[in-house]
């Protein structure tokens, strides 16, 4: 892995906004004083009018992007995570949301991965929040390559839509040659019958290393990067259930309201479990690292402070190689 390009999708964030905003005139950028940590800062020095700066007021910052919409212009109002979808959610759902307007969000700095900037900027509600407003289309890309296409993406969809995107650097694993983004359709990058994983964002590279290593064990995992976690890729979700039988999903967000609990819901309504067996069942309960995870992402437990890889070690309790005894969780009884 220490080849591997890394690049931070905040980073491709700033490239893909100057690069549009050549060919686009009516792009627009709005930041909270954080151009430097968001990076429209490139966009700035290449559209210097075109950049405004709406000081430490993000719900101010979202006023004023719903207002350049309806003159015709296409603004991306810049932030952090935490304050984009979280100071600023009253802005959003109503004078955006509401309306419908052609406002992209641009959150930065979102999930556990920000690591040593403290558990107050660890905002692993975004998700929860930006799906439950009507209308609203919710990303997050998986490295690099995915992130500029879908800025392009989100430019040209007409609507509201919230982007998030990374602080760390991350594996640039997607060829730039020939890919293609789609709001609303997941990507197979392994396929595999025994079990299905679901990841979003930088976990989409966890996951297929995952992969790879349950390969060696003797699992077949499908590995699906869902870079658009509303609306969902139904389709595929209903798909991977049908043919592995089983499901898992990564993402650095709380379990309530994010990728998780948006599979859960569709697979309750269109593909439901018909129940394992109660020897299955005892089983799955008592597998250690599914209660430490289960413990991590407790509401009313705070987050922490710590590198990104020793969180997300943290938050899910898995250590490679897979236990032989932990096995049978993925091979087994299909829906």
């Amino acid at each position: 892995m220490a080849d591997v390009k890394k690049i931070a999708t905040r980073d491709s964030y700033g490239s893909a906004l100057a690069e549009l905003g050549a060919s686009h005139p009516d792009l627009i950028v709005f930041d909270a004083d954080l151009a430097g940590a968001t990076k429209t800062a490139v966009f700035k020095k290449a559209f210097p009018d075109r950049h405004f700066n709406c000081g430490i007021a993000e719900a101010d910052m979202m006023s004023a992007a719903a207002g350049a919409s309806t003159m015709g212009l296409v603004p991306f109002a810049s932030s952090f995570a935490m304050f984009t979808a979280g100071r600023a959610f009253e802005q959003v759902r109503n004078s955006i949301g509401y309306p419908h307007l052609n406002v992209k969000i641009g959150a930065t700095h979102g999930g556990i991965s920000v690591g040593e900037d403290g558990a107050s900027h660890q905002c692993c509600e975004d998700f929860a929040l930006m799906r439950s407003i009507p209308g609203m289309v919710v990303m997050s890309p998986a490295d690099d390559v995915e992130a500029r296409a879908m800025v392009k993406a989100a430019y040209e969809y007409v609507g509201p839509v919230y982007m998030r995107f990374g602080r760390s650097a991350v594996p640039v694993f997607h060829e730039e040659d020939g890919f293609t983004f789609q709001i609303g359709k997941g990507e197979v990058l392994m396929d595999g019958s025994d079990v299905a994983i679901i990841a979003t964002g930088l976990l989409s590279y966890e996951a297929l290393e995952a992969g790879k290593a349950l390969k060696e064990a003797g699992i077949s995992a499908r590995i699906i990067n869902m870079a658009t976690i509303k609306p969902l890729d139904e389709e595929l979700v209903l798909k991977a259930a049908r043919e592995c039988g089983k499901i898992i999903t990564c993402e650095e967000h709380s379990v309530i309201g994010g990728l998780g609990e948006a599979v859960c819901a569709l697979l309750s309504e269109k593909c439901p479990s018909p129940g394992a067996p109660h020897r299955r069942q005892r089983r799955v309960r008592s597998l250690r690292p599914r209660r430490r995870a289960a413990q991590a992402v407790r509401p009313k437990r705070g987050a922490h402070r710590g590198s990104r890889q020793g969180l997300l070690r943290q938050i899910s309790g898995l250590r490679p190689p897979v236990p032989p005894r932990d096995r049978g969780l993925f091979i087994g009884q299909k829906i």
